[in-house]
């Protein structure tokens, strides 16, 4: 029996695109388990994963998620997040340990002077260095997110108008310097006849309600704050179109393989993130050649140069014209 601890704190996205990692190794290392431990918030990503064995949770007090490590007897960690605290956790658990490359010298030279050392490779890939010693290859079947029953939202508990088929927008983002404005969306809604759900977290609510009260239109319906994240997914499934930023529920759209236009702000698809999934299944959205883009290789809570040039230069008709190809 080989025992081994996936680490991955972090957020949605980050969590979602480790599933392939996940699903190799326990597929192509014979006799072996999978444990992943995360942050509780993240675990109904997890918790119904066919591949992990075992889900922990990262406790208040660091040094009782080591002591239960310890207890578990590992024989490697696979740490897919690369920080401080995962530092600690494998020097104090003596395991041996794989860690993926951040880049964080190339993505610095990229933001801070705009030279581009980054690698063509998206981060799966990177994920998957930390695992070739083992002989785990890709198997190339993408990422994957598995709901429970009670994550599913039946259609019929929506409006009627969303019963055919619908655009899913993703109206938030954790940093606003990711988030689509609501300028752009409304200019967008405004030539999509098709009936639209607005996806975020109750923090995105007033923007999706600011969109629907300037569109006249009766087929647009506010989800934001109403679901969980896993039931936000279900909805994501269900749709036709996703049109979304940067943002971990692009890479939830990339698990279900759906029509994914991708609008990018502050960040760069260089960066490794952009959705992983057919080429044919997305499209990416940029104003380039932006002295000031990247400016951050996260995000912001505001534009650094106070222009937002990034999202308020986009070209609302290319953007239009990708999502009715995809309808």
């Amino acid at each position: 029996m080989v025992k081994f601890l996936i680490i991955r704190f972090s957020s949605i996205g980050d969590i979602v695109l480790t599933t392939p990692v996940v699903r190799c190794l326990k597929e192509q290392v014979e006799d072996s388990e999978v444990h992943y431990l995360t942050k509780p918030a993240y675990a109904p990503l997890l918790q119904n994963n066919p591949y992990i064995d075992s889900l922990l949770l990262l406790q208040t007090k660091l040094n009782d998620t080591i002591q239960e490590i310890k207890a578990n007897h590992y024989d490697y960690i696979i740490d897919l997040h690369h920080n401080l605290r995962t530092s600690i956790i494998k020097h104090k658990t003596h395991l041996l340990a794989f860690a993926f490359p951040k880049l964080n010298i190339q993505k610095a030279w990229m933001v801070h002077f705009k030279i581009n050392k980054l690698p063509s490779i998206h981060i799966v890939e990177r994920y998957f260095e930390t695992v070739k010693l083992f002989d785990v290859h890709n198997d190339g079947k993408g990422l994957e997110l598995y709901l429970s029953p009670s994550d599913e939202i039946e259609l019929n508990t929506l409006p009627s108008f969303l019963a055919h088929g619908f655009m899913a927008v993703v109206t938030g983002a954790r940093h606003n310097t990711k988030q689509i404005p609501e300028t752009l969306l409304s200019k967008i809604i405004a030539e999509i006849k098709v009936p639209v759900l607005f996806i975020g977290d109750k923090n995105d609510y007033a923007m999706a309600e600011s969109v629907i009260g300037k569109s006249n239109r009766d087929d647009l319906f506010n989800a934001c704050g109403k679901y969980s994240i896993m039931q936000s997914a279900s909805l994501i499934k269900k749709a036709t179109v996703i049109l979304t930023p940067d943002t971990g529920m692009m890479h939830v759209a990339a698990a279900f393989h759906k029509k994914i236009v991708s609008v990018w702000g502050n960040t760069i698809p260089e960066f490794g993130m952009y959705p992983y999934t057919d080429a044919a299944n997305y499209s990416i959205h940029e104003v380039k050649n932006l002295s000031c883009r990247p400016c951050s290789k996260l995000g912001y809570e505001r534009c650094p140069k106070k222009h937002f040039q990034c999202m308020n230069l986009q070209h609302a008709d290319e953007i239009i014209s990708q999502i009715r190809k995809f309808l």
